[in-house]
C-alpha cells in the first residue's frame, strides 16, 4: 500500500497571505523558480571563476584555479535542482525546456515564460556578482592598462570581462570551438536524460542533482580551456550584462552565437539517441520513481494544473486491481497444471 497522502499545511498551518499566494504561484509563477535556481547555479560558478581570473592577474596567487571552478559549478546544479526541480521542474537551461517542448509535451507559452527566465535571471546574476567583485576587477582592468596588455586579454577568457562573458582567441579556428561544444553539450545532454528516466534503476531522484552537477564539472575540467559554454542562460545573460558594462567590445564577435546556440540541437540530438538506443517503454519505473511521481501527481492534481486521470496509473487503485488481477491469473495458471498433473497421473 502507498502511505497516506498528507499536505504540509496539516501539519505547519500556513498564514492566509501565504495561501493565497501559493494559490498564484502554482497556477501563474512557477517562471520564478527559474529564476531562483539560474541565480545558484551561475552565482556559484561565477564567485570561483572571478576568483581565478582576478587573483591570476593582480599576481594573488591561490585564489582558484580550473579545478574550483568546476567544483563550484558542479555545487551550483546540485543547489538549483535540489532546491528548486520539485517546483519548477528544474530546467535552468533553455536547451532543457526546447528538448521538454519536442519530447516531453511541455506548453509553449510556458517554456517561453522559462527562458525569459532563465537568461533574465542570468543577467541578474552577473551583474550582482559584478558589484561585489567590482574594486578588485577595477584593480585587475588597472593592472592590465599598466603592462599595455589591455586590448588583447582584457575581452578575452583571462580577462576581467571573461569573468562574465565567454571569448576565444583571436584566430581560434571556430570550426574546432563548434566541435568541443557540441560534443561537450551532447555528453551533458545524456546525463541529464539518463537522469530523466524513471526506469532508471542506476539513478533514483535522490542521485540526479548530483550525476548532473558531475557532468558539468567534467566539461569544466576538461573542454573550458578550448571554450565551454553549455547553457544558454549563462552565456548569454553574462554576454548582455558585460556589454552592458564594458559596451560592444564585449559582444564576442563570430563566437557568440556558438556559445549561446550550439547546446540546444546538441540537447536535442542527446535525447534522441538516449530515447533510441538507451531508454525503454517496456522497463518498469524504480520505486523511487514511482513515489517521486505521486507526490507530482498529487501536487498537480491539488492545485489543478493537469487535467484528470493525469498520470492515472500511478493512482493506488491501479496497483490493487492490478495486483487482484494478477492474483487470480496466478490461481488459474496453478488449477491448470494441477489439472494437468491429475490427468496425466489416471493415465
Amino acid at each position: 500500500m502507498p502511505p497516506p497522502k498528507i499536505h504540509l499545511s496539516e501539519i505547519v498551518p500556513r498564514p492566509r497571505w501565504m495561501t493565497s499566494w501559493e494559490r498564484l504561484k502554482h497556477k501563474e509563477a512557477h517562471w520564478l523558480v527559474e529564476v531562483v535556481g539560474v541565480f545558484l547555479y551561475v552565482y556559484s560558478g561565477l564567485g570561483a571563476t572571478a576568483a581565478f581570473i582576478v587573483g591570476t592577474l593582480i599576481g594573488s596567487s591561490g585564489l582558484g584555479s580550473l579545478y574550483t571552478i568546476g567544483f563550484a559549478y558542479s555545487m551550483g546544479v546540485v543547489f538549483a535542482v535540489s532546491l528548486c526541480a520539485a517546483t519548477s521542474g528544474g530546467h535552468f537551461n533553455p536547451a532543457v525546456t526546447v528538448a521538454s517542448v519536442v519530447f516531453r509535451g511541455f506548453p509553449v507559452r510556458k517554456a517561453a515564460r522559462y527562458i525569459f527566465a532563465q537568461i533574465l535571471a542570468g543577467y541578474i546574476t552577473c551583474f550582482i556578482v559584478y558589484v561585489q567583485w567590482k574594486d578588485l576587477l577595477v584593480v585587475a582592468e588597472n593592472v592590465l592598462i599598466e603592462k599595455g596588455l589591455y586590448d588583447s586579454m582584457m575581452f578575452s577568457s583571462s580577462g576581467p570581462a571573461g569573468v562574465f562573458g565567454l571569448y576565444v582567441a583571436p584566430g581560434t579556428n571556430l570550426a574546432r570551438v563548434f566541435l568541443n561544444e557540441f560534443v561537450t553539450d551532447f555528453l551533458i545532454g545524456l546525463v541529464i536524460w539518463a537522469s530523466l528516466d524513471p526506469t532508471n534503476q542506476m539513478v533514483p531522484p535522490a542521485a540526479a542533482p548530483w550525476l548532473v552537477g558531475m557532468a558539468y564539472a567534467v566539461a569544466v575540467w576538461g573542454y573550458s580551456p578550448t571554450a565551454i559554454a553549455a547553457n544558454t542562460a549563462r552565456d548569454l545573460g553574462g554576454r548582455l550584462m558585460a556589454m552592458t558594462v564594458w559596451g560592444s567590445k564585449a559582444s564576442g564577435g563570430s563566437y557568440a552565437a556558438i556559445a549561446a546556440l550550439t547546446n540546444i540541437p546538441a540537447m536535442l540530438l542527446s535525447a534522441i539517441i538516449y530515447e533510441l538506443f538507451l531508454g525503454s517503454a517496456t522497463r518498469t519505473l524504480t520505486s523511487h520513481h514511482i513515489d517521486f511521481l505521486r507526490a507530482h501527481k498529487h501536487y498537480y492534481e491539488d492545485n489543478k494544473l493537469a487535467p484528470y486521470g493525469y498520470l492515472e496509473r500511478l493512482n493506488p487503485q491501479c496497483d490493487q486491481s492490478e495486483s487482484f488481477e494478477s492474483d487470480v491469473e496466478e490461481k488459474v495458471r496453478l488449477s491448470r497444471i494441477e489439472a494437468v498433473e491429475v490427468s496425466g497421473n489416471r493415465v
